[in-house]
Parts: C-alpha cells; sequence; structure tokens
C-alpha cells in the first residue's frame, strides 16, 4: 500500500487535493484509493491534515498514516524536520515554498506551486499544482488522468486554468527530479 499525508491550513485545499488524487487514481488509474481528513471544528488557517491510501487491493483501513511514502506540504511553515522520521524508505516530502536555500536532503523536493497558481489562476491556490507534482514524483498518474478528475471539480474557464496549473506544475518539477 501506498501511503500520503497532507498537511496544510483550512482553506488550502489540503482534503481537496486528497480527494482529487485519490479519485483519480480509482477511476481513471486502475487501483483502490481511499482519501479522508483529520480535523475537527478549526476554522480557516489552522493545521490540518489530510491521508491518500492507494493500493492493488480494496481499503478498509481508516487510520492516520504514520509511515509515509510522500509527505505533501502546501505551506511551508508547517514543515517540521522531524517528519523525516515518517518517511518509508525511498519516500519524499514535497514542499510548496518559494525559498531558495539549497536543498540538501534528497528525500525533500521544494517547489513553488503557490507561484504556479498565482501566474495561472491569478490566486495563491496551490493545492492542484501539488497534486500535479506529487503525480509527477511518485509516477502514479499522468496528466490525462488529473484532468478526467478536475472535470468533476471544475467547468468552462476553471478547468482550463486548472488544467494549465497541472501542466506548469508536471514541467517544473520534471525538471527539479532530473537535476
Amino acid at each position: 500500500m501506498k501511503e500520503i499525508r497532507w498537511h496544510g491550513r483550512g482553506g488550502q485545499g489540503a482534503f481537496t487535493a486528497s480527494k482529487l488524487f485519490g479519485e483519480a487514481l480509482a477511476l481513471y488509474g486502475g487501483v483502490h484509493a481511499l482519501a479522508f481528513p483529520s480535523f475537527g471544528p478549526e476554522r480557516r488557517g489552522a493545521p490540518v491534515l489530510a491521508f491518500t491510501k492507494i493500493d492493488d487491493h480494496k481499503i478498509d483501513d481508516r487510520s492516520d498514516i504514520k509511515l509515509c511514502d510522500y509527505i505533501v506540504i502546501l505551506d511551508d511553515t508547517l514543515y517540521n524536520e522531524s517528519f523525516l522520521n515518517d518517511l518509508k524508505e525511498g519516500g519524499k516530502i514535497i514542499i510548496n515554498t518559494n525559498t531558495s536555500h539549497e536543498n540538501k536532503n534528497e528525500s525533500i523536493i521544494k517547489i513553488d506551486a503557490t507561484g504556479i497558481a498565482n501566474s495561472v489562476l491569478g490566486k495563491p491556490i496551490a493545492n492542484t499544482a501539488m497534486t500535479a507534482v506529487l503525480a509527477s514524483v511518485s509516477g502514479f498518474a499522468n496528466p490525462e488522468i488529473l484532468y478526467k478528475s478536475l472535470s468533476h471539480y471544475f467547468k468552462g474557464e476553471l478547468l482550463q486554468k486548472n488544467m494549465e496549473v497541472i501542466n506548469k506544475a508536471f514541467e517544473i518539477s520534471r525538471n527539479i527530479i532530473q537535476q
């Protein structure tokens, strides 16, 4: 089973990204997926968690994920170095950040998903970009699978713009991975 933990703040769309990714893989990727949040009565801006589990078999376990294949962080202020201890062997942490600090850890991938979203959507909503980066880094999905899933959430111009976000995030993440 592949397990992904999403860290975000209320209103950033971490759970939406978790659902979008899981739905894309379950409906169009030929696997089973389960996406669920972990939050209570928090308000906008409070830290939230979401989880995506992916497997070839039906998934019944809805427990929080402790050891992750991927940790996706939508707000870099939520990153904690202890997250490295939460990775399975070969796991990756994907951080949405605009910092240009040199990355010395191969387990960490930094990308300015907010910048991508701002340039295309005109809004700092990075969840679609981070979903695309995860798909690219993990190899679990291609842009076409994400487009199909996006069409369940968006229509018209907003769908087209989010498809552009996906394309841009895939392209940038491929360049980062190849470096």
